[in-house]
């Protein structure tokens, strides 16, 4: 049997080539600042300091109570690249970046949240791809995550190829998946695919990044920079993916495909089609969890609440193989299930997969 690939649909795997030297492209980085004062002097050098292209910084202070606007206006007065908005009230974080947004000039837009850094010639090396490129509206690389006070000292600059998904295909993956590949600081956007899709949903309390990916890839071409480090993630408690639990994040990740498939989803020809394959792929995650409270020894979380969602997300989950392993694990009670070596296999099976995964994301970011 012969394997048909469509090279209407397939990624393309492409050498890098740099950025010409009669180009001056500019990229505007709006920097959402809520109370983050230590962190924000690196954040916005790490973007000034970007070599090859033209950076100005729009510094958005989200009305913070420490010093972080004081400081803002002193990196302001230090470098004319940079600007700040003060916020007389509370906005949270989509309305802070959508403020910086309609102020960006930039051919390309960075959303860099002020406890996070660029690393050097990041946004050089997005650039020279986006200009070789120009139907990609979205370009990411792998990000670093850390959670010491201060960012790594070295990264991988070393660019080994590049890889162009058609936006279809790469939102079609992310349908079948179900979660974020992208973590955030480590995308450069075409500021006029932005406009024809618009800034981030203000009705999104976590995920609102991941639905813009999402909608951007439905209007334009994704492609990711294989090799080097693109962002300085920073992990901690006060981040918004350090503070949510897994049911929260279930449902913030269903209140993004239903966005999607509400809005500019709805025009695509297949739009049903994906909006129901990543409401099979979130329930499916979801009785995966509900397999997993019956896993472990001690039992703090009750399956039903994963059950539920399952449930209220794609109707059809009684026919899902998760299923049919929540109602084995069921049948024997929580206190037995953990020493049941059917389970314990099955348990590790997913663990090698999900390290499959994830050894996957990081080389090629899907």
């Amino acid at each position: 049997m012969s394997l048909h690939i469509d090279l209407r649909t397939a990624p393309r795997k492409l050498h890098p080539v740099g950025l010409p030297a009669e180009l001056h492209p500019r990229v505007s980085v709006v920097v959402p600042c809520y109370n983050y004062e230590r962190y924000l002097r690196p954040c916005v050098s790490s973007a000034l300091s970007q070599p090859g292209v033209e950076v100005d910084v729009i510094i958005v202070d989200d009305k913070s109570t420490d010093g972080s606007l004081d400081l803002a206006r002193d990196l302001a007065r230090d470098d004319s690249r940079v600007q700040v908005i003060a916020h007389r009230s509370n906005k949270g974080p989509v309305g802070t970046f959508n403020d910086g947004l309609a102020q960006a000039k930039g051919e390309y837009l960075v959303r860099l949240d002020a406890d996070d850094l660029l690393t050097p010639g990041a946004l050089g090396r997005a650039v020279a791809l986006m200009a070789a490129e120009p139907q990609v509206g979205l370009v990411y690389g792998h990000p670093v995550h850390f959670t010491s006070q201060d960012a790594p000292s070295t990264a991988k600059v070393q660019v080994a190829s590049w890889t162009i998904w058609p936006g279809h295909t790469w939102l079609e993956r992310r349908c079948r998946l179900g979660w974020n590949c992208i973590t955030s600081p480590e995308v450069v956007m075409r500021a006029s695919v932005v406009d024809q899709v618009g800034g981030q949903r203000e009705h999104l309390a976590y995920a609102h990044d991941m639905e813009m990916w999402l909608r951007i890839s439905a209007a334009s071409d994704v492609a990711h920079i294989e090799g080097p480090d693109q962002a300085f993630h920073r992990d901690h408690d006060r981040s918004l993916t350090g503070s949510n639990s897994k049911m929260t994040d279930l449902i913030e990740r269903r209140r993004v495909f239903d966005t999607l498939f509400d809005g500019l989803g709805a025009s695509l020809p297949d739009g049903e089609r994906l909006h129901t394959m990543a409401c099979r792929s979130l329930a499916a995650e979801a009785l995966d969890e509900a397999c997993r409270t019956y896993d472990r020894a001690h039992v703090h979380d009750s399956p039903e609440p994963y059950v539920n969602f399952a449930l209220a997300v794609f109707p059809g989950a009684a026919s899902l193989h998760g299923w049919r392993r929540l109602e084995a694990r069921r049948r024997v009670g929580p206190g037995v299930a953990p020493f049941v070596p059917h389970f314990f296999t099955l348990a590790a099976s997913r663990g090698i997969r999900s390290r499959i995964q994830y050894r996957r994301w990081q080389r090629h970011g899907v």
